[in-house]
């Protein structure tokens, strides 16, 4: 087991792995910007260095300095959580070539699941469902040519990168040259590769994932799935764990072929594969996240299985010490993700100082947060500064307890969205299940 670990990120997810490796026996290297130098990880940390000045680019982003910083702590391994490094294969290749173990897959799986069209490609010779579709379009007049044989409504989506850019919805042959140029340039924008393939958009539709687990000994586990379609603007609002609205057959299906994905590419560690699902018992892979997801934590409260330290023993070459017959997911888990942003003024950003806090209590509620009482939001990162999760023995049960549990967070000095979540858990197609990627859009309140 390793002795000492760096931890290559910051907010809510660093300070979950600092507590996992705490438990652990384990000694933390924490990382941090300017803007970060009173952040609750900084403390929370063995040892703290900071790295680059507020902008990502020149601290968490700067591979160089989260290098160095390892080495000079004599850390032995990097956990890079999500986002940021997380799916860098060039940062993976990095800590393999100073002898510093990536907690993750190799450099090799992260560059070809973080292609979307090799993936796809990778998944189709292994037998997964995919979305219909073509490879990589090069140019304009292909992007016509493809976008008439695959049928409109379609989706033209950027090879790199993630979070809903990239992406744009057409409808018509005389939509495509617009889109294309746009998802074009803000790909190349966002992630220096501006290559796009095409998809068939498919709806109304689920948006499901499931939790794999693998170790170096060709042992893959899948702890179940996330109905993840609570969704602003491609960005995951609320998760859930089970997906109420899967048969049991259905259920099982993915679960094979997860495991089949996985085995395909010789995954090692903790990844995510998400699915589209129609509702009609057909699901089609769409992606896979090869890191840690945000919402790892509903999967953590119906499998009981920490993920984080699991991730940590795989990646020091422990053995699974269960199998997919261990795996019985008991109860319901849901996950409100508390965003800094104002939702009834267009979603702006909010910053400023936190002059009151106080957490949600009570049997299997938690609160995973980075932020304190006198704490000051900057204004440099993502909009997320914590994470609600509650659970109960039945959906009904749980969809009450968030809602108890919004109720009781206080965060003054900021505006954040706890309120309007409360208000999509009393929507009725969120009663019921019935919701997909869309509904919100169809509410109004997005």
């Amino acid at each position: 087991m390793f002795a000492k670990i760096l931890i290559a990120n910051r907010g809510e997810i660093a300070v979950r792995i600092i507590r996992a490796c705490r438990e652990m026996g384990i000694a933390t290297v924490a990382v941090f910007s300017q803007a970060d130098r009173d952040a609750l990880h900084v403390n929370l940390a063995d040892e703290s260095y900071c790295i680059g000045g507020p902008l990502s680019k020149d601290s968490y982003l700067n591979m160089q300095a989260v290098i160095t910083t390892a080495i000079a702590s004599g850390a032995e391994a990097i956990h890079p959580g999500y986002g940021f490094l997380s799916e860098n294969p060039a940062f993976a290749a990095l800590c393999q070539e100073h002898n510093i173990t990536f907690i993750g897959p190799d450099a090799e799986t992260i560059a070809r699941m973080g292609d979307k069209d090799m993936a796809r490609k990778t998944m189709r010779e292994a037998g997964v469902p995919i979305i219909p579709g073509c490879d990589l379009v090069t140019s304009l007049d292909q992007a016509k040519a493809e976008a008439e044989r695959i049928g409109f409504p379609l989706l033209i989506k950027a090879r790199s990168g993630g979070g809903g850019r990239g992406i744009r919805h057409v409808c018509s042959a005389d939509e495509v040259t617009q889109s294309y140029n746009a998802a074009t340039t803000e790909a190349a924008a966002a992630f220096s590769d501006g290559a796009v393939y095409m998809e068939k958009y498919l709806y109304p539709v689920k948006h499901i994932e499931t939790q794999i687990l693998a170790d170096n000994y060709g042992n893959v586990v899948c702890l179940g799935e996330r109905d993840c379609s609570t969704q602003r603007k491609n960005q995951k609002l609320i998760e859930e764990s089970p997906a109420a609205s899967l048969s049991p057959q259905t259920r099982q299906q993915m679960i094979e072929v997860t495991i089949k994905a996985a085995k395909a590419i010789g995954y090692r560690g903790a990844g995510t594969i998400e699915f589209l699902y129609d509702g009609k018992g057909n699901f089609y892979f769409m992606e896979m996240n090869t890191r840690l997801q945000v919402e790892h934590p509903v999967t953590e409260m119906v499998t009981w299985i920490d993920l984080v330290k699991w991730q940590i023993r795989v990646a020091s070459g422990v053995k699974l010490d269960f199998t997919q017959e261990d795996i019985v997911n008991k109860g319901h888990a849901i996950e409100c993700r508390i965003n800094a942003e104002n939702p009834y003024q267009n979603f702006i950003p909010s910053c400023g100082k936190i002059e009151m806090l106080h957490v949600p209590g009570g049997p299997w509620v938690r609160f995973d947060t980075s932020i304190y009482q006198g704490y000051t939001i900057p204004p440099f990162y993502d909009s997320m500064i914590g994470k609600l999760i509650v659970y109960a023995k039945t959906r009904e049960e749980a969809i009450r307890k968030m809602k108890a549990a919004l109720c009781e967070l206080i965060i003054d000095g900021i505006v954040h969205n706890a309120t309007f979540e409360a208000d999509i858990l009393s929507l009725g197609e969120f009663e019921n299940s019935s919701y997909t990627t869309d509904y919100l859009e169809r509410w109004g309140g997005v």
